[in-house]
């Protein structure tokens, strides 16, 4: 509704005053609604900044454009930051692509390697009870007068083979030991998953840097030669002469400042470390040292000395048997027989000690956990050396993660440090550190 003031175009003149006689026209016009555009909010921002502005004084805006100014040059260097530490971040994101890929190397190969344990094991066993079979009806059949000497013949000949393959094969599966190969690669999986947890676990904690990257680095590099994929050139030592705990990590360095000032807490300034833990530490270290290595170092030991006489007592065997089968119905005696009959079985009895017991896993095993226990002990000493205790790994993070790892609970743990402290002179009877081995 629009009202509309009209002036009368002739005027009336009255005695007393003059008027002006108005109309007032009333008109109604339906206008239709024009959508107006909304602005985005960006727009509405801007033209809010501009109305501000035209009513701040010139030198107002000359203050604000040289703060302006200084923030652009602190966001351009927090950017400079920003991206360096995304570098860190995408290294070490390629880092654990990299370590998945190797899980899954080391998985495939240890479940190939352990299918050869199965195989060889069933197919040498198989060879060696069929020539032992063949050695016994041949001598059967010599012993019962037959005039002919065809099948006695085949049957010598087939044995002897048998015996001389299976010799063979003797000497090359002892060599390599298919089960010790298997725990190989799976130790190797098993630790390769633990790096990729612990890459994973860095970067859900932020503050990344190029030292992680290093020392990510260094540990996929230590797991390459620890645990080498290749059989020929660089396969481990299965007959070693001297046994020591297996060795799969880099040289470790001081990087626990960082990790201490992060977790420090609420542990009063000394990074949840004291006088208390530090002796607790030493304890442990002395016990695992003098008892927990040496005595897996020890059960290695016997578990190489008895794989060394399996190894070299199957082929022997199978050599003797071969030798006697082929003498048989030469000989008036009776040792051909023997000799290829009962030296057959008990080169079976042997590679089934060996191998379907898995001795070279055993040994492996045992030089793997001596291993776990060894890093476990240049671990503590590594955060020992720290003068100060805010430069070292956070006190109660580290003796939980101890206790843990030995198998108790921070009490258990604390109790056999105070009573391992006052037996000190007794090591005949001495508690192992960990429960688990």
């Amino acid at each position: 509704m629009a009202k509309l003031l009209v002036s009368s175009p002739s005027s009336v003149s009255c005695s007393s005053f003059s008027c002006h006689r108005t109309r007032t026209i009333a008109a109604t016009n339906t206008v239709p609604k024009i959508p107006l555009p909304r602005l985005p909010d960006h727009n509405r921002a801007l033209v809010a900044d501009l109305n501000i502005k035209k009513q701040i004084p010139y030198s107002a805006i000359a203050t604000n454009h040289i703060k302006d100014e200084s923030f652009h040059y602190s966001d351009t260097a927090n950017s400079c930051e920003s991206n360096q530490v995304s570098m860190e971040v995408a290294k070490l994101h390629l880092i654990m692509e990299i370590v998945a890929d190797r899980v899954e190397m080391h998985k495939n190969v240890g479940t190939q390697r352990d299918n050869w344990n199965h195989l060889l094991l069933t197919s040498i066993n198989m060879m060696t009870l069929s020539a032992a079979t063949m050695a016994a009806f041949a001598a059967t059949m010599i012993g019962t007068g037959n005039d002919n000497n065809s099948p006695i013949l085949a049957l010598k000949v087939s044995s002897t083979v048998l015996y001389v393959a299976v010799t063979g094969m003797l000497v090359v599966v002892n060599k390599i030991q298919p089960s010790q190969l298997a725990e190989e690669q799976r130790n190797a999986t098993r630790l390769f998953k633990q790096l990729h947890r612990k890459l994973r676990t860095r970067l859900s904690l932020g503050d990344t840097s190029e030292d992680d990257v290093n020392e990510a680095m260094e540990k996929v590099l230590a797991l390459d030669k620890a645990y080498p994929l290749p059989l020929l050139g660089s396969m481990l030592e299965k007959f070693p002469r001297k046994v020591e705990p297996a060795r799969w990590w880099p040289e470790l360095k001081h990087r626990n400042k960082r990790k201490g000032e992060k977790f420090r807490g609420r542990s009063k300034g000394n990074n949840g470390s004291d006088e208390r833990l530090v002796e607790e530490l030493k304890e442990v270290v002395r016990v695992l040292k003098r008892k927990d290595i040496a005595e897996c170092v020890r059960l290695s030991e016997k578990a190489l000395n008895f794989n060394k006489l399996l190894a070299v007592s199957g082929p022997i065997l199978s050599g003797v048997a071969a030798f006697g089968s082929s003498f048989l119905g030469s000989a008036d005696s009776s040792w051909p027989v023997m000799f290829g009959v009962i030296g057959g079985v008990l080169a079976s009895v042997v590679n089934t000690m060996e191998h379907g017991g898995q001795i070279g896993m055993m040994f492996e095993f045992y030089r793997g956990a001596s291993g776990s226990l060894k890093l476990m002990e240049e671990s503590i000493e590594e955060n020992m050396k720290e003068q100060e205790f805010d430069s070292r790994e956070n006190g109660q993070l580290l003796e939980i993660k101890l206790a843990l790892q030995l198998g108790r609970s921070v009490s258990e743990l604390r109790q056999f440090a105070a009573l391992s402290s006052t037996d000190k002179e007794k090591t005949s009877d001495e508690e192992s550190a960990s429960k688990l081995l």
